[in-house]
């Protein structure tokens, strides 16, 4: 019996026997970049020579993030060098001088009272949304409309203020992104007839916007960047 007993302590496990703990720390690791992944400028070419003729295409960037534990929402906006979107339709609630300002600046909807009921009913479509400090308790009135849609007005994220001209300004230019619910962001960065450079250098701000929202190491906390266009494969990026 002893010699049973020895017999088995000195026979290793079979692999499929092994403890998920003596497993698990090879599959925490960040995973490596696949080996097909290619520098971010020959990504370019690839996605522009499956686009030709296709100058408006847009090309998008897919950023899969692993945040440490307690992470807050991956969101931000940032001012691209060069902005693809022309057609950013901006709604403010504002009365008075403040909607005059608004208009002024390029928004599409401004209104008070009679802007919140036709919001409510459906008949305005609109991207991004602002209010002043003194409209906000009316437009809370239809929050659970503008809520799960990313548009309710908030201090927070910077869409309540008083200089709604500035704000209108930067809208109209901006770019929002959000981190879905596998961390990873979507978003439209440029258009396939965009020179390499200028594509180069909205990604770099893209990115780096992105970044920002890590906690800790910025170098760990994006894993994996992919490049894709429309209608166009998605590659991944080994340098972006």
């Amino acid at each position: 019996m002893q010699h049973l007993r020895t017999l088995a302590r000195l026979t290793p496990r079979p692999s499929h026997l092994t403890p998920p703990a003596a497993r698990g720390f090879a599959s925490r690791r960040a995973p490596a970049p696949h080996a097909n992944a290619v520098p971010l400028t020959q990504a370019i070419h690839v996605l522009k020579s499956f686009a030709v003729g296709q100058p408006q295409q847009t090309v998008e960037l897919h950023v899969h993030c692993t945040p440490d534990k307690g992470q807050p929402p991956i969101r931000g906006s940032c001012i691209l060098p060069r902005a693809h979107f022309s057609d950013i339709k901006v709604l403010v609630f504002a009365d008075g001088d403040k909607a005059t300002e608004a208009l002024a600046a390029g928004a599409d909807h401004v209104g008070g009272d009679e802007l919140v009921t036709r919001v409510k009913e459906g008949l305005v479509k609109f991207d991004k949304c602002i209010a002043t400090p003194e409209m906000l308790p009316r437009v809370a009135r239809i929050a659970r409309l503008l809520g799960p849609r990313g548009l309710m007005p908030t201090v927070n994220k910077g869409t309540v203020t008083s200089d709604v001209a500035g704000l209108v300004r930067y809208s109209k230019n901006s770019l929002d992104f959000r981190a879905d619910k596998q961390f990873i962001v979507h978003a439209g960065v440029a258009r396939v007839g965009f020179s390499e450079a200028e594509i180069r250098e909205n990604v770099a701000v893209v990115m780096k916007a992105i970044r920002a929202n890590s906690k800790a190491s910025k170098a760990k906390f994006v894993s994996r960047v992919y490049l894709s266009s429309t209608q166009g494969p998605g590659v991944q990026v080994a340098d972006a």
